[in-house]
Parts: structure tokens; sequence; C-alpha cells
């Protein structure tokens, strides 16, 4: 029986099992919600986003081993000891895992979860640099201080190994999205604490319009969990299929290093390796160079920190490549323009730049208003649209998007097309407080944006001198405002109402001459 077995072996049958059933994105949502109940505000969700991480590095290391062993067995004839330990080897694997480092072996020790955690974290970080500084951000030392949050980690633990989560039982977009799904949760609660979400749906229309292409180099440069730039690769993926996707550049700077890690594991979940990231102050300190001058790139795209403070003219003298501000330094309580105008020096000469942005930095006045009068006579703003109230976490305040392209057509040039979206929402789904934007709302705006139209009430192409003449006021409702529906009138059926409103005020009129009348008797008047 054993030489039967060995000869199975060789051939690759003893491993070949029926097709996993495929995890749901509802079934892996469910997961992480349930880990968010758990811990709820005991600790901070950024646990769940590493425990997730690891225990995919774990089933992905485990599923490439299996896979290599079987390779080895039948197609070089290896036992299934020595195929076993060859397909251990680091040459075989994404990431260089020990396996006395992986989830599986950590995970036995219950007693010393926290420590073996801490160490195997620790251990993996040190072994493969593009997760140094990612994963090691968290402390599970610190997690486990007191006997309720071992014992929340032990149960965190138990809920995760309830799937696999390699390749084979998850795809990247179903795990990606339970990734982002942790972070919609928690993202009301972290927007009170300054952490910035940006709803998906605000960033599939902007991608939709700038619509980065096989190729091109997309950059974000507050690139927070990394939404533009994984959006941005789906949106090449769907148009012309996932190998193209990966011949999409990506480029993202975060200042924030927890949530530079959390953008990290948000895009390797996502599978999505053609990305560059790197962690510093944009606006003081910007990584991306070339030939010691500022990167240039076909795509920037971003949401910046709204009416940011502090960055004002003697700042930003002192920043690398301050020439970027060459339109004039913001005032030192709103950093919108700074940030715009890094933006525009990262684009290349016919690059296309989209921002989401405080509705404010389209009107205020100052050394805002100077800043966007030059530009506007640059002639690279081509769209303005002002998007629904209540779409963000963080405001309530409806925000504008601006799309500046540096080499507009030439049917475009010395235009501005004007985009009132301020009725284009549906409730939000789950947070009755918010709106969110329909794929029917975003493909509205979005095809305005191409048809470059005047639709009443909706949109208006503005010729840049009627711009000039209301003093450099981008202000969308300055241009075009929503059309009031009137209701059609029934001209009988109002007048069937007048004439019983006619005889209600005569029988009123009558009881009131009758009291009156019996008044003044009693009083003798």
């Amino acid at each position: 029986m054993s030489g039967l077995i060995k000869w199975l072996e060789t051939k690759g049958t003893v491993q070949q099992k029926l097709a996993p059933k495929r995890l749901t994105r509802e079934e892996l949502n469910s997961l992480v919600d349930k880990a968010a109940d758990l811990i709820r505000t005991a600790v901070d969700y950024k646990f769940i986003l590493v425990l997730l991480f690891l225990k995919r590095l774990n089933d992905v290391w485990k599923s490439e081993k299996q896979q290599v062993k079987e390779r080895l067995m039948k197609e070089a004839g290896l036992s299934r000891k020595e195929a076993e330990e060859e397909a251990e080897k680091e040459v075989y694997h994404t990431f260089n895992i020990p396996k006395k480092f992986l989830w599986d072996e950590v995970t036995k020790d219950i007693k010393r979860l926290p420590e073996k955690l801490a160490t195997s974290i620790s251990e993996i970080a040190k072994l493969n640099k593009e997760l140094q500084g990612v994963i090691d951000r968290v402390d599970f030392l610190e997690f486990a201080r007191n006997q309720e949050n071992r014992e929340l980690l032990r149960q965190l633990v138990e809920l995760f190994n309830k799937y696999n989560l390699s390749n084979e039982y998850v795809s990247p977009d179903v795990l990606g999205d339970a990734y982002e799904h942790i972070l919609m949760r928690f993202a009301p609660e972290k927007a009170r604490e300054g952490e910035i979400y940006t709803p998906r749906e605000v960033i599939k229309l902007l991608v939709n319009i700038l619509d980065p292409k096989p190729g091109e180099s997309v950059y974000d440069p507050c690139c927070g969990s990394g939404g533009m730039l994984i959006l941005s690769y789906y949106h090449v993926a769907e148009k012309y299929g996932a190998d193209e996707a990966r011949k999409l550049f990506l480029y993202g700077q975060e200042r924030n290093p927890t949530i530079y890690a959390i953008c990290q594991m948000n895009l390797f979940l996502h599978d999505i390796r053609n990305q560059n990231l790197e962690c510093g102050d944009t606006l003081d300190y910007p990584k991306f160079r070339s030939g010691g001058k500022l990167k240039q790139f076909d795509i920037v795209i971003a949401n910046p920190p709204w009416n940011q403070d502090g960055y004002d003219e003697e700042r930003l003298k002192k920043a690398d490549f301050r020439e970027r501000y060459r339109f004039g330094y913001p005032p030192k309580n709103t950093a919108d323009w700074a940030w715009i105008q890094h933006m525009l020096a990262s684009a290349k000469e016919n690059g296309r730049v989209g921002v989401v942005i405080d509705n404010g930095c389209l009107f205020r006045g100052g050394r805002e208003r100077t800043i966007r009068s030059r530009i506007i006579e640059k002639d690279w703003i081509e769209c303005v649209i002002l998007l629904p109230e209540k779409l963000f976490y963080n405001t309530g305040a409806p925000g504008a998007i601006i799309i500046f392209n540096k080499n507009k057509p030439n049917e475009r040039r010395g235009k501005i097309l004007f985009i009132n979206a301020s009725n284009e929402y549906i409730p939000h789904p789950s947070i009755r407080r918010l709106n969110s934007l329909s794929k029917e709302n975003i493909e509205k705006i979005a095809e305005a944006y191409r048809k470059f139209v005047d639709i009443p009430g909706f949109c208006r192409v503005v010729n840049k001198k009627e711009v000039a003449d209301n003093d450099y006021n981008l202000n969308v409702t300055l241009y075009v405002m929503p059309i009031e529906k009137e209701e059609p009138i029934d001209i009988a059926k109002e007048f069937s109402e007048l004439k019983k409103l006619e005889v209600e005020r005569q029988e009123i009129e009558r009881k009131l001459e009758g009291y009156i009348s019996q008044l003044t008797r009693l009083t003798g008047e």
C-alpha cells in the first residue's frame, strides 16, 4: 500500500480535492462585524485590521506551500517529506515567513498569545522590507495589558479561525472589501478624532471623470487608507482587464504612520502590488522626486484635509520644492490652495487633476482669491462640481470637486463647466443622518462632464471672462441653480375646494353674528 501511495504522490493525485466553497462578501463582512462588536471601544479597531492581515498571510503561505509541494512531488519526483521541506523555502512564497511565526503556530499557545503575536509580527517585519512600519505599528503586549483584553484577543483569534482566507476560498476583492467594511464601520467615530475616510461613492465619481488608463501613473499626495488608488486600479481592471490594471502605476504619500500602515495592508489585501507608498508630510517634504525635481504624474487625485491649519508663507517658504507655490501662499488658517498647487505641480503638462475640497475655497477672498485668479487665468480649471450635503463623515457641509486639465481640448479652452449636483443623492444605506451617491447619480454627473454642454438647472458652460467679472468667484450656485419643480394645478379641483371654503366661511360668519347678537342683549348695549 505504501508503494501505491508513493506512486500516487509523484503523480500529484493524493491532495486533489473538490473545489472549495468560496466565501461571499456577506459572510466575510459578517465576520468582521462580529469582530467589531467584540472590541466595541475596548481597544483600537486597528488591531482587527492587523489580525485579519496576519490570518491572510498565514493562509496564503499555506496554500502556496501546498501547491508547490504537489508540483514537486508530481514533476520532480520528490517524496512527501522532501517536497514538504523544499516548499517551505522563501523562494516559493510571496512573503518570507518562517513556519514558527505563522498564525497557526503562534495561536496554538493561548496563554502566551500576546507575547507570541508580538514576536511573530516583529520577526516577519524584519524579514520583509515591504512590511516594515506596516504590521509592526500595533503593540499586542499593550493590547493584552489586562486579563479582559487577553480574553478578547482569544475570542478574536477564534473568530478569524472560522474561515480559510487563502485565494482558493476568498478573492482579493472580497477580502479587500471586508477590510474597507471595517474602515467604514468606524469612520463616523474616527472622523471626530481627525481621521478622514472619503466615501467610496465620491471616489468612484472622481475616478470615473479622470478615467485612468493602462500605462498611466496615478498619485495621491494624502492617500489615507488608499481608496483613491484602489478604485483607480479597479476602474482600469473593469474597463481593460486585470492584466492591463497591473500596468497602472500607483503612488501615494501619507503623513500619519499608522494610516500609512493601514493603506499598505489595504492594497496588499486587494492584491495590488504595483504601488509605491511613502510616509511623510507632503506639503513640507514631498517624497517622490525624479532627476532632482518634483516627480510628475498623469493623474493626481486627492481629498486633502479641509482647511488645514499652520501652512502659511513662513512655513512653506522653508519647504522642499517651494516653487510648487508659484501662484501664492495660502493664509495660515487653511491650506486648501497649498494642496491644490502641490497637485498641479505634480501633474505632467498634459496631466489631469481632481480634488475633493471644502466648498469655501471656491469663493473666499484675500490670499485665496489671488491664488484662484491666477490659476483661472492660466486656464487650467475645467470643471467645478457642487456635491450634495451630508456625504462626509466628519462634516455635514457640501464639498466640491474641482477638475483641472493642463492641456484642455480646443473646444473647452477659455471655459469652465459648473455642475450643481446638490440634489443628486439618495439616503445613506446604513447611517441615517448621511446621504450617498447612487450609480445613477454618479453616471449623470460624469456624463455631464463628458458632454460639456448646458443642461438647464444642472450644469452650465461659463466663459472665463464671466468668472473674472465675478471677481474670480467659483461658487457653483452663482452660475447654475436647480430648477424648482412646479406642482401641476388641477383648476377644477382647486375651484371646488375654494367653493367649499366659501360655504364654511359663510357658516362661521352666520354663527358669529348670532353670538354677537346674544352678547349685545345680555349686556344691554
